[in-house]
């Protein structure tokens, strides 16, 4: 029994008789003579001594010990945070009493409230309204310790942001500045902020979870990178955790919030198109702490007000966010480029000192194979994306109710957001440079696996189909190579025959490749339309190998050369000019370490690779005794894109403004006549992204807008450039032909 002599006053927060008689049972045992009182009461604070104690208590409903089932019907029963049914719960009480407790929060005298009161007052809530949150919030905090971090969720914030001073200021400048009302602005603020805000529950999070199960639980077995979850937690402690996965799946928020919720970390606020808000993803989302965002609100000031708002009010409390920097699934396996908008609000809210500090966690979400890459690759083909609702998440969940293997969730290195950006230093390229830092801590997160290298092998071919031995002799040496660089992964497994039969048995299964077994051995290729899935599962790795790639190129170039010239000198020029081709398509570090990594890579072709330079044929002939060559089979869809782009560009008359969508549409056209006339290497070539992508470097080339005469220059040197790498790629796949020959016997 507690014993104080100053006036106690218990504030529960009850939703039921049985709760409210059960914390003034605890009250009187624990408190004689205190007053108890709900937060919702209507109470005045003038009505205590201002020594009074004020002691927020709640009541816990937790699992009885052992259980561990989580049916649907169990889950969809709480109609409040872990609490049963109202009717259930006396017999509950009386037939299990380790399922009921009491919580009790941090207590605090009438007047430590009225001095928290009068410094973080906000212009909004009353005396009543701010010892109400605080207990609320102190509640939570005790529940949290019972149940786990899991459960975090956010109380009032709608309420919490309007009510802010800083809001209303922000409020004022914005209808000044647009010549609107101060009442109407605040009112379409408000409604935003309605629409936006997440307001979770545990139970509501316990039901999305079941709900929505069927999307992901059984289409993968999820292996995750243990080891990095204990920092994670650790630096949780101190800081929000912002964590900005690669997005390949619709599923991706699912598994990773399976993950988390797993291991105990508290709920992310999971920003997302609103596309998604469908039945039952957006009723049970929103709830559970789904934030659903326009699509389009580039010119919505308000809107824009209230999402930095909300952003920055998340961040200040210190609760985790997610989202996902592409803007979008990937069309193509590789990541996108990232969109800015809410690293952009993130980094204000940093500014304005909303928050000390967040911890950006790059995190890879990579699978063996996924059912919606057909849309994804038709897509790419020019077909329209189909729009979500009920009919297309019924035929999403009948995809995914059958095992398509495994998922790999990696957490690359965590960093802070403020030290990013001073490393980036002040200026326009801050936020792309901090962006950058991003995807490429989500590459070199993302494993190798099986199915990407299998398809590595598989596409380096030209319509030809190959033997189990031909892809061990491709696959081998190339196992070899990323062991040395600690890559391997996953896809280790395959220096086992078995293990590259059950890989192709799944592609064959997915219709990805087929396997002709009419003669003396089964041979497997690519199979005709599927070009563009199997470049999907080989470019999700495929960054791991744009330096080798870039490597080879640079130092057949170099050989090709004038005497006289500086080898390492021309070798590292060659792998700039290569690198600025390629730099829409791929993320590269900074340009010091872009030098270290071209510098190492040729040491790992041969360590006096410079001597060999000086002599006669020596690179072409370093490059012939290499036991692998990658730059045909990684780089040739782009370069091919490239070429259709250049191509489709040469035909338009200079100084003519150009409709890029419909220049798109013909690079289509175009692309697939190249591909049917043999002058594309692989169909998967043919692809509406590639060309976006192609078009975008064409721009920023000078080769859409400018004097007439230098776009017509610009355009024909373009095109003689990516002819000439293609040349070589063609010599290189030449070279890795020889040398497979030679492997075989």
């Amino acid at each position: 029994m507690t014993v104080t002599t100053r006036p106690v006053v218990v504030l529960h927060d009850v939703r039921s008789r049985t709760e409210r008689r059960l914390v003034t049972e605890w009250a009187r045992e624990t408190h004689p003579g205190s007053c108890v009182r709900g937060v919702d009461d209507g109470w005045l604070a003038e009505q205590f001594d201002e020594e009074a104690l004020l002691v927020p208590a709640r009541v816990a409903w937790v699992a009885a010990p052992g259980s561990s089932t989580r049916r649907a019907t169990d889950v969809l029963g709480h109609l409040t945070p872990l609490r049963p049914w109202p009717v259930a719960q006396p017999l509950l009480a009386r037939r299990v009493p380790g399922a009921v407790t009491i919580v009790v929060g941090e207590a605090a005298t009438l007047a430590d409230l009225r001095r928290r009161f009068a410094e973080e007052h906000q212009g909004g809530d009353s005396m009543e309204e701010f010892i109400r949150h605080a207990a609320i919030l102190s509640s939570d905090r005790a529940e949290r310790r019972l149940i786990g971090d899991r459960y975090k969720v956010p109380r009032r914030v709608a309420e919490q942001i309007a009510s802010s001073a800083r809001l209303r200021d922000k409020v004022r400048a914005f209808a000044a500045e647009t010549g609107t009302t101060y009442d109407a602005v605040f009112d379409e603020v408000q409604d935003c902020l309605t629409e936006l805000v997440a307001v979770q529950s545990p139970a509501a999070i316990d039901a999305y979870r079941t709900v929505l199960s069927p999307m992901h639980s059984r289409a993968w077995k999820v292996h995750v990178d243990q080891d990095s979850l204990e920092p994670l937690r650790a630096l949780n402690k101190k800081s929000a955790l912002i964590f900005l996965p690669a997005h390949r799946s619709y599923a991706d928020p699912l598994v990773l919030g399976e993950v988390l919720h797993t291991h105990d970390f508290p709920r992310n606020h999971t920003l997302g198109g609103a596309n998604m808000a469908i039945w039952p993803i957006g009723p049970l989302g929103k709830r559970a702490g789904m934030v659903f965002i326009r699509r389009a609100n580039a010119n919505d000031g308000a809107y824009k007000l209230a999402l930095r708002e909300y952003l920055a009010h998340l961040a200040a409390k210190r609760f985790n966010l997610e989202w996902y920097i592409e803007g979008g699934r990937t069309r193509t396996g590789k990541l996108r480029p990232p969109k800015f908008g809410l690293l952009s609000y993130l980094t204000r809210a940093l500014r304005e000192n909303r928050t000390d500090d967040v911890q950006l966690v790059p995190v890879s979400i990579v699978y063996d194979h996924m059912s919606e890459v057909g849309a994804l690759s038709d897509e790419q083909g020019g077909a329209k994306k189909a729009a979500e609702g009920s009919r297309w998440l019924a035929r999403y969940v009948r995809g995914q109710l059958r095992n398509s293997g495994n998922a790999w969730v990696q957490f690359g290195e965590p960093f802070s957001l403020r030290e990013a950006l001073a490393d980036a230093g002040e200026g326009n390229a801050q936020l792309e440079k901090v962006a950058f830092r991003i995807c490429d801590g989500i590459n070199r997160a993302t494993l190798m696996t099986p199915t990407a290298l299998v398809t590595f092998a598989l596409l380096g071919t030209h319509h030809r189909a190959l033997t189990l031995a031909e892809i061990r002799r491709v696959a081998l040496p190339l196992l070899d190579y990323l062991d040395s660089r600690g890559l391997a992964g996953p896809a280790d497994v395959l220096r086992s025959d078995d293990a590259v039969l059950e890989t192709l048995d799944k592609l064959v299964e997915s219709g990805v490749t087929t396997l002709y077994s009419g003669g003396p051995e089964p041979v497997w290729s690519v199979s005709p339309g599927q070009h563009r899935v199997a470049a999907f599962y080989r470019n999700g790795a495929i960054h791991h190998l744009v330096t080798r790639a870039i490597v080879e190129l640079a130092l057949l170039h170099v050989g090709d050369g004038e005497e006289g010239t500086n080898p390492r000198d021309e070798a590292y020029a060659e792998a700039v000019r290569l690198r600025d081709l390629l730099k829409f398509e791929f993320f590269f570090p900074t340009t010091r370490q872009f030098r270290a990594d071209v510098v190492a890579e040729c040491e790992l072709f041969d360590p006096d690779w410079f001597e060999r330079a000086g002599t006669e044929s020596g690179l072409a002939n370093l490059l012939a005794s290499s036991k692998v060559l990658v730059a045909h089979r990684a780089f040739r869809s782009f370069f091919d894109a490239q070429l259709v782009v250049a191509e489709a560009l040469l035909s338009k008359e200079p100084g003519i403004p150009l409709d890029e969508e419909a220049l798109l549409v013909e690079c289509l056209g175009l692309g697939h006549q190249m591909w049917l006339q043999g002058r594309l290497h692989r169909a998967d070539s043919v692809s509406r992204e590639l060309y976006a992508t192609a078009l975008k470097l064409a721009r920023h080339r000078g080769l859409v807008e400018g004097d007439a005469e230098t776009v017509r220059r610009a355009r024909v040197e373009f095109a003689a450039t990516v002819t000439d790498v293609l040349a070589r790629m063609s010599r290189i796949a030449d070279l890795e032909e020889e040398i497979l020959k030679e492997r075989e016997t």
